[in-house]
């Protein structure tokens, strides 16, 4: 896997989400009805994508 270095810190690119990640997203997923949005293989960078997406949504239903 390849290393990106940011401010001294190495991050790897493409590694699976992490536990908490996931269940955030599971949660999130089940909350805004799309079930399909939490899938078990998906990288922390798609998984953080899909957190931010599904809590602006969640924000603007509640904004009703």
């Amino acid at each position: 896997m390849a290393a990106l270095r940011f401010g001294g810190v190495a991050e790897r690119v493409g590694t699976q989400m992490t536990r908490a990640q996931a269940v955030r997203l599971k949660s999130l997923a089940e909350e805004a009805y799309q079930p399909k949005q939490y899938t078990r293989d998906l990288t922390r960078e798609e998984a953080e994508r899909r957190i931010n997406a599904l809590k602006a949504e969640i924000a603007l239903a509640d904004s009703f």
